[in-house]
């Protein structure tokens, strides 16, 4: 497996990542999550390449990569750690709190008179293979990306984990030596070729002369040319060179891409993709239009939408109001209830006068639950002893600059309390997860009742449950369903962003656990969630708001040169310091962008929802537009929304929970 390892001359590494991990799961192995850490290298020897990996010289002992503590809702990243003696192992352990910061912590490793069966144990997982030898590559997901290796005497080489990003890079690289192609039984699966470099075909000799003619058609007019839309024609012309069996004697893909670049100016072919997802060949987003927020809706408003017994009216006419200023802080305790689904739109005064009723009911029964078990019953109920000890912890802790949760035994503390110690009932299987409280309190904050308060955060969770699931299978997908955004809104910046190892962008992780609570101000919170329970633009909105903040960091990021570690504390440190309607106005214009791109690939319509028919869709183009009147700036809707306030008094919100980054060396 290994080949010839001698050679005349020195070895030129043409790729090299560290970080990179095998998962040990052996039966000879005491532990069951060990990881083998190490460098993945491509190095070319006297004209043959080969890939070869090399443990460093310790192993790390690490949980899965995106596994929730429901005690500290910590993510252990990853590790890293400089060359020093075996008998004094020095390791960087990330730890995410997916909540409050990211810290760095230090470990020491002390092999004693084990190491020489350490360094044993670390060698065995060295390999070098000769990529002629490569018979295929699988490509699998879970949260990060992890390689395996067949090679051509059916031998498999151990899985290779990428838990800090570089698959892709480490792809592109390969395919300079081989020729890479999706298998037909399997997406996941790509078939290796190797090249002939006797035989170099130019572009033209490639293409037949029907396919030749319609290139210099489009060399000629590219943007008229039909054959339904630019992204369809390269695919096209890449699926004329995609080799079948027999045919395996092709140029490098992005040798091709280089040359239809020079054919068909202004067209640009993203050769990044990976198996399992939409080739995104070259798209032409558009220009990104102007867009206007308006001021909220006024008590006025909401009372023209309902009718003599209480149904709202013109339901998907409101909500466009409502995601185009917000609402009036007057309005928000009974529109919520509508927004999270509490109350049905249709109902009436008297039917909601009854739910109410039952809900009370419902409500206080499990509350009793809790409340009646006995100090001997809770010592012999560890789980419900957990919920209640993280709970307490914290609620002590839950926007105590508001002056609704100020102070000592406070009541607003004290609902928040049992709010989420009922909850507990509720879903007793998920229970309390840190986070849940920041979910919460706004909520509370504007419905000032405890019943209420309960079943409009029971709605939320609905929608936010999995982020909060051990698995954490929500999280995962929404990280990987913002990076497709990303990439495909801004390719040079989501780049530079796998160059640092983030393009799997875990530094968004708290935006989406806890939808931006703990980056804005407690009132801009109100003005953001509300818009978002519209349901308006489009499905996954919160992702687009997550882009539109990054398109206006990555300047910034990107001209500093900020690698992996500089990027999580500058996203940590925006907190506290976002306009809210600046991040609206952007990302609506993001979407309306991508709304009106013909050619959007179908894995973004499909994050999007832009491929299903919704309630708003009713709404024709030129109502849309004077919904989009009156007009103000956002720092006037801003003024608008304290004015109206009706002397809450609880307006003067301005808690600084900016999260700080630790860095220990």
């Amino acid at each position: 497996m290994a080949g010839d390892m001698a050679a005349t001359t020195p070895p030129k590494v043409i790729f090299e990542h560290e970080g990179v991990f095998i998962h040990s799961n052996t039966e000879e192995s005491d532990d069951q999550d060990s990881l083998i850490s190490g460098f993945l290298r491509i190095v070319d020897k006297d004209g043959e390449t080969f890939v070869e990996y090399k443990p460093l010289e310790d192993t790390v002992d690490l949980s899965n990569m995106l596994c929730a503590c429901k005690d500290s809702s910590s993510v252990v990243e990853w590790t890293q750690r400089p060359h020093r003696p075996l008998d004094q192992q020095l390791s960087y352990e990330t730890e995410w709190d997916m909540v409050n910061t990211v810290s760095f912590k230090r470990k020491v490793h002390t092999n004693g008179e084990g190491g020489s069966n350490h360094l044993n144990e670390r060698n065995k997982w060295a390999f070098s293979f000769n990529v002629s030898e490569l018979r295929t590559v699988t490509i699998k997901h879970e949260g990060w990306s992890y390689l395996i290796f067949c090679l051509r005497d059916d031998s498999t080489i151990p899985a290779i984990h990428f838990h800090q990003g570089g698959s892709q890079g480490f792809l592109d690289v390969l395919r300079k030596s081989v020729h890479l192609s999706e298998s037909p039984d399997d997406k996941n699966i790509l078939l290796v070729s190797t090249y002939n470099k006797a035989i170099s075909l130019s572009f033209e000799n490639l293409l037949d002369d029907s396919n030749y003619g319609l290139v210099q058609k489009f060399k000629k007019d590219p943007y008229t040319t039909t054959l339904g839309g630019f992204s369809k024609v390269t695919n096209y012309i890449f699926d004329a060179f995609r080799p079948t069996e027999s045919e395996c004697l092709q140029r490098p893909a992005e040798e091709v891409a280089d040359i239809l670049g020079e054919l068909i100016p202004g067209l640009e072919i993203n050769q990044q993709e990976e198996p399992g997802f939409e080739v995104i060949t070259r798209v032409d987003l558009g220009t990104r239009p102007e867009v206007q927020r308006r001021e909220p809706v006024m008590m006025e408003d909401w009372a023209k939408h309902q009718d003599s017994e209480g149904r709202v009216s013109n339901v998907p006419h409101l909500k466009h109001l409502i995601f185009k200023g917000g609402l009036c802080y007057a309005v928000r305790k009974e529109a919520w209830k509508f927004l999270l689904g509490y109350y049905p739109w249709d109902s009436t005064h008297e039917e909601r006068k009854n739910l109410q009723k039952r809900k009370t009911d419902e409500y206080f029964r499990m509350k009793l639950q809790w409340k009646s078990v006995s100090e001997e019953q809770e010592k012999r109920n560890s789980r419900l002893r957990d919920y209640k000890s993280l709970i307490e912890k914290d609620v002590n802790r839950t926007d105590r600059n508001n002056k609704f949760y100020e102070g000592l035994d406070n009541p607003g503390l004290i609902l928040l309390h049992d709010i989420l110690m009922t909850y507990c009932m509720y879903d007793f299987d998920l229970g309390y997860v840190q986070g849940m409280s920041d979910l919460l309190s706004p909520i509370l904050f504007v419905m000032e009742n405890e019943v209420d308060a309960f079943w409009c955060f029971v709605s939320f969770m609905d929608q936010m449950h999995e982020n909060f699931e051990e698995q954490m299978q929500g999280m995962k997908t929404q990280l990987i369903q913002l990076s497709t955004l990303l990439r495909l809104l801004d390719l040079a910046f989501w780049n530079y962003l796998e160059a640092q190892d983030s393009g799997y962008l875990y530094f968004c992780f708290r935006w989406l656990l806890i939808r931006f609570k703990r980056e804005l101000y407690f009132q801009d919170v109100l003005r953001l969630w509300e818009v978002m329970w519209t349901g308006l633009p489009c499905q996954n909105f919160h992702l687009l708001v997550c882009c539109a903040i990054l398109d206006s960091e990555k300047q910034k990021i990107m001209d500093r040169h900020y690698g992996f570690n500089e990027i999580l504390k500058h996203i940590n440190e925006l907190s506290m310091k976002l306009d809210v309607e600046e991040i609206l106005i952007k990302s609506e214009a993001i979407y309306l962008q991508l709304k009106n791109c013909k050619d959007l690939p179908h894995s973004v319509s499909e994050i999007l929802g832009l491929n299903t028919v919704t309630e708003s869709s009713t709404l024709e183009t030129s109502e849309y537009s004077v919904l989009e009147s009156p007009q103000i700036s956002p720092r006037s809707a801003h003024r608008q929304d304290q004015a109206c306030s009706n002397g809450h008094g609880l307006l003067q919100e301005t808690s600084h929970n900016t999260c700080k980054v630790g860095f220990i060396s």
